[in-house]
């Protein structure tokens, strides 16, 4: 007569308690994966601005971005408008 009991592994779980646990892991394991992947992608996006925000700054720099004692055009425009009152 054949036992209609699962069969016990040596630890004391079954086949099918094994099994799950197998694909609790595996899905896990797909789940940091992708984790992982994002980011990745999101890091490489704040690079990418970071390096974009420093090229920027350098840039206006080197333009001469308004400095103390300087003068814009718009500074002109409102400095001849008192005048004109």
């Amino acid at each position: 007569m054949v036992s209609e009991e699962p069969m016990v592994s040596a630890d004391g779980l079954d086949g099918s308690d094994i099994a799950k646990a197998l694909q609790e892991l595996a899905k896990g394991e797909r789940t940091a994966t992708a984790l992982e992947n994002q980011l990745s992608s999101m890091e490489a996006k704040i690079d990418a601005l970071l390096a974009q925000a420093e090229k920027d700054a350098e840039e206006a720099k080197k333009t001469g971005a308004v400095k103390s004692g300087e003068t814009t055009a718009t500074d002109e425009k409102q400095d001849s408008s008192k005048a004109q009152s």
